[in-house]
C-alpha cells in the first residue's frame, strides 16, 4: 500500500519546512509514503527548499497555473508514481499533519474512495463571520447538487484512492474543492469527513485577499460548477422563469384588451413574446447542454479506462 502526500506551494520557501516536518513517517496499513511538491512557478527557492529536505518529487510549472492546476498536475503524477492513495495538504502549515492517519483510515478500511478534513470551523478566530457563512454554502451547494452531505466541502485536506484519483478532471481555475467532492458523488463514489485540527497561520491567505473578492469568485465558481454538472436544471430552470414572465405580461395586455384599453400597452405585448422566445431557447440549450454533459461522463469513462490501461501495461 502506497501513500503519495501531495503539496501545492506557491513562494512557501518559509513555510515548507514547517509542513514538510510534521508529516508522518509511517502510516497504519501503509507500507510506503512519498512527498510530492507541486512548485506553482514560485519566485523564491521553494524548489530548493523541497530538494534539501529530501521530497521524493518536485513538479515544477514554469508559471504560474493556479491552485486548481498544481492539483491536477499532483494528482497524474502521484498516479504515475503507482500510488495507492493521495493525500492532499497545504504548504502553509495549515492542517495538522498527524491528522493525515484520519484521513487514510476510512479509504484503507474501504469504507470510503474520498475522505475531507472538517476543520473546526466556528473556533477558528481569524475567520471572519463572512467566511465561516461562505464554507457553510459550498458544503450545502455540494449537498443539494451531489447528494454528498459533507461538513467542510471547501476544505483542501483530503485523500482519494486511485480508484477517485483516475475519474477526477477539474475545469476550474481558481480552486479543486468543490468540483472534486461533485464528480465523486457524480461517478457514485463513497465520501466521507472526519474531524480534524488547524495550527495557527503562519501567514495570510492567498486564495481569499479579500472577503469581496473571495465571495465574487465562490459565486461564479458555484455557478460554473451548478451549470457544468447540472446543465439541465439550470437552463430549464431559467428558461421557466422568463418563460412565466412573458405568459403573465401576455395575459395581462389579454385582459387589458377583452377591456378595450390594450391600445396603449403594445409595449407589453412585444417584451411578453420577447421574454417566450428567449425563454423557449433557453430550455432548448437546457436539452442540448445536457446531451453534452452526457458526451462529457462518456470520454471520462474512456479516459479512465485508458489510465487503467496504462497502470497494467507499466506493470
Amino acid at each position: 500500500m502506497k501513500v503519495v502526500i501531495q503539496i501545492p506551494c506557491l513562494d512557501e520557501a518559509e513555510s515548507l519546512p514547517v509542513t514538510l516536518a510534521a508529516l508522518p513517517k509511517s502510516l497504519p496499513g501503509v507500507d510506503e509514503i512519498e512527498i510530492l511538491v507541486i512548485d506553482d512557478g514560485s519566485r523564491d527557492e521553494t524548489a530548493a527548499v523541497a530538494r534539501a529536505h529530501g521530497v521524493d518529487e518536485i513538479l515544477r510549472h514554469p508559471q504560474r497555473q493556479g491552485l486548481a492546476r498544481a492539483f491536477t498536475s499532483g494528482l497524474g503524477a502521484a498516479l504515475e508514481r503507482g500510488a495507492d492513495v493521495i493525500v492532499n495538504t497545504d504548504a502553509d502549515n495549515q492542517y495538522r499533519g498527524e491528522d493525515i492517519a484520519r484521513l487514510v483510515e476510512p479509504i484503507l478500511a474501504g469504507r470510503a474512495d474520498l475522505v475531507i478534513g472538517a476543520r473546526p470551523i466556528e473556533s477558528i478566530a481569524e475567520w471572519g463571520p463572512w467566511k465561516k457563512r461562505l464554507q457553510r454554502l459550498g458544503s450545502w451547494v455540494v449537498w443539494r447538487l451531489a447528494g454528498v452531505n459533507v461538513e467542510d466541502a471547501p476544505s483542501g485536506f483530503r485523500a482519494m484512492s486511485r480508484r477517485a484519483a483516475l475519474r477526477m478532471n477539474v475545469f476550474s481555475e481558481y480552486t479543486y474543492t468543490l468540483e472534486t467532492i461533485l464528480q465523486a458523488g457524480q461517478a457514485g463514489l463513497a465520501v466521507e469527513s472526519v474531524p480534524v485540527r488547524v495550527n495557527p497561520p503562519l501567514r495570510p491567505s492567498r486564495l481569499m485577499r479579500s472577503t469581496t473578492s473571495y465571495v465574487l469568485r465562490s459565486i461564479v465558481t458555484i455557478l460554473r460548477v451548478f451549470v457544468t454538472y447540472r446543465p439541465f436544471r439550470f437552463f430549464v430552470a431559467l428558461g421557466v422563469l422568463v418563460f412565466g414572465a412573458g405568459v403573465l405580461l401576455g395575459g395581462r395586455f389579454l385582459v387589458l384588451f377583452a377591456l378595450g384599453g390594450g391600445q396603449g400597452h403594445v409595449q407589453s405585448l412585444i417584451l411578453a413574446a420577447i421574454l417566450l422566445l428567449i425563454g423557449f431557447q433557453l430550455g432548448v440549450v437546457g436539452v442540448l447542454a445536457d446531451l453534452i454533459a452526457v458526451n462529457r461522463k462518456l470520454l471520462e469513462d474512456i479516459q479512465r479506462r485508458g489510465r487503467e490501461s496504462e497502470r497494467r501495461d507499466d506493470g
